[in-house]
């Protein structure tokens, strides 16, 4: 189906210029197989509406979170909120006119959620996404976060073994079926969930494969995996597509959490494809042919690409794009003959979906008045944007070092720490000057993850630190901690030993103002997720004489009431030089 400027600002887009829109129609990607012959019947057209790594946005997220990019001079318009999401949905479902709409999601859409959601072990964003329409997704590395259990007590109801129905009601599971083909049991070998799903439509079936990324169990806590293997993502949708097409299924789409990122000056077009990088890209060069369409996530970027003969997308995240899939289907052989996309951005001058604002209601007012209480001040906007170290490397944060300042205080005395070190991928969002609520300081830190002190060498140190660049992870550091990175330096290579990278200036790491020396061991704080190797730091699970502390988001609003109001602190932590002789 053809798509036109006026008809998307219509839709979805008014709060974008003409131009705008124009550019964001003239985006659509497509992917063609043999044309219709003259002769025969009319293909079938099948909607599927995409969305990705919604975690638990029920309400509209704030800040740069909230917000899409809609021009090269860096114009934005507020994004998101499940009221939002689900009039888009339902209003792009209407113009296919057809009946023909699947909706899916390409996984992680709970975990590292809202505290509107978390508190109630994200019941309510499954529930949401039920009332939406959502009929298959994929899991993600986030459906882990609690285990696999919990992950099947969340596909198929019943309330939760420790805090029972919180809000009052029970649970009775999600309203669409999650997809886990590469997610295996240890003890049977069999996939967690379905590997696959089919749906009819007119006769013609489609074949919908979820997975996750096969590195997740590098990236979810030890407890979250436990008993569980994940495989490569390539093969697995080789060997379950050759499957469906045993029965007879042609038309195949691959819910996928995994993804990329476009590079340049316009990597900010939604409907672009522009240089784009990452694991996406092999991934999809390697499946089948008989793959038709890849809905992708876990980046949290959007793009609208064709990439070996498949239609690759991804809907940036928290509810903020909806990807439009527009599919041909023969309907003798059940082929895909045409298939284009087109994200579209959930703007927030849309109809607010009524069913949706009696959940968050519902949910708000379960919740109580916890949520509201202001835990302290920020004197300035505190970002979690990271600078950029050399190349790709990135390194500071002023949120990230509050947070491992914070870490730091919450363990010196009773611990003995005298260094913390902190994961990017933990700081959720940015906090805005002025007071501060105990609502965004979980929104910022959501996943309550245990700190963790124990000692670390000389020697496990600068590994730790070599191992930064190995992983592509750059720590934040307290302010006891500094050091100098040679971007001239060697990275040890993936699976070799970190200690052998030579890009952190040797000598230069010092910790209270002391250089680091051998023969001396340092008690350092980290959170439980790291202490197991999280983020691929092995070299944490050396250390020794762990002891468990408080959790990170109690260490947070500690820190923020003794400190208020908190400015930004000074990016002198981590600095670059070159290293002599």
């Amino acid at each position: 189906m053809t798509r036109t400027a006026l008809r998307r600002v219509a839709s979805g887009a008014a709060a974008a210029t003409a131009l705008t829109a124009l550019m964001l129609a003239g985006g659509t990607s497509a992917v063609s197989a043999a044309p219709e012959k003259a002769q025969g019947p009319k293909p079938v057209e099948v909607q599927l509406l995409a969305l990705n790594d919604f975690h638990g946005n029920l309400e509209a997220p704030g800040g740069s979170g909230g917000r899409i990019q809609v021009d090269a001079a860096g114009t934005t318009v507020d994004a998101g909120g499940a009221e939002y999401l689900a009039t888009q949905l339902a209003q792009l479902a209407e113009e296919q006119k057809k009946n023909n709409t699947i909706t899916v999601a390409a996984g992680d859409l709970i975990g590292a959620s809202p505290l509107l959601s978390a508190a109630f072990h994200d019941e309510p964003a499954i529930e949401s996404l039920g009332l939406a329409g959502l009929d298959y997704a994929s899991v993600g590395n986030h459906e882990f976060d609690e285990g696999a259990e919990e992950l099947l007590r969340i596909q198929h109801g019943g309330c939760h073994p420790v805090d029972g129905c919180a809000d009052g009601t029970p649970y009775e599971g999600a309203g669409f079926q999650y997809l886990s083909a590469n997610a295996f049991l240890d003890e049977t070998g069999e996939p967690l969930l379905d590997p696959y799903a089919i749906h009819k439509v007119q006769g013609v079936e489609i074949g919908f494969i979820g997975m996750t990324l096969e590195g997740t169990a590098d990236i979810v806590s030890q407890e979250g995996v436990a008993g569980l293997e994940f495989a490569d993502e390539i093969e697995t949708a080789n060997r379950y597509a050759a499957e469906l097409q045993e029965q007879g299924v042609e038309a195949i789409v691959v819910l996928l959490h995994q993804g990329g990122s476009q590079t340049g000056e316009n990597a900010w077009d939604v409907n672009g494809c522009n240089g784009l990088t990452g694991p996406i890209v092999d991934i999809a060069e390697g499946m089948d042919d008989a793959i038709d369409v890849i809905v992708s996530g876990h980046t949290h970027q959007a793009y609208n690409c064709q990439i070996d003969g498949k239609l690759v997308t991804s809907a940036s995240s928290a509810g903020r794009l909806v990807t439009d899939i527009d599919l041909a289907v023969d309907r003798r052989t059940g082929d895909v003959l045409t298939a284009e996309a087109e994200n579209v951005i959930v703007t927030r001058d849309l109809a607010e979906d009524a069913a949706q604002t009696r959940l968050i209601e519902h949910y708000r007012e379960a919740l109580g008045p916890i949520a509201g209480e202001v835990v302290g001040e920020t004197s300035e906007d505190l970002t979690r944007t990271q600078e950029t170290l050399f190349g790709d490397a990135r390194g500071e944060s002023v949120l990230g070092n509050v947070i491992a300042d914070a870490q730091l205080a919450a363990t010196d005395d009773e611990y003995g720490a005298v260094a913390a070190f902190m994961n990017p991928g933990g700081v959720r969002a940015d906090l805005d000057a002025g007071e501060v609520t105990y609502e965004e300081a979980f929104t910022v830190q959501p996943f309550a993850n245990n700190l963790v002190t124990l000692d670390l060498t000389d020697e496990q140190l600068y590994c730790l630190l070599e191992q930064q660049f190995q992983v592509g992870r750059t720590l934040y550091v307290s302010d006891t901690v500094s050091y100098v990175v040679d971007p001239e330096g060697t990275t040890a290579l993936a699976g070799a030993d970190p200690c052998t990278g030579t890009r952190v200036v040797e000598g230069s790491l010092t910790i209270g103002g002391e250089a680091v020396v051998a023969e001396r061991t340092y008690r350092v704080t980290v959170n439980n997720y790291l202490a197991g190797g999280g983020d691929g730091f092995t070299v944490l699970t050396e250390g020794e004489n762990a002891v468990t502390g408080p959790i990170d988001t109690d260490a947070f609003t500690a820190y923020l009431a003794e400190q208020s109001p908190v400015s930004a602190p000074t990016l002198d932590r981590i600095t670059t030089g070159v290293a002599q002789g």
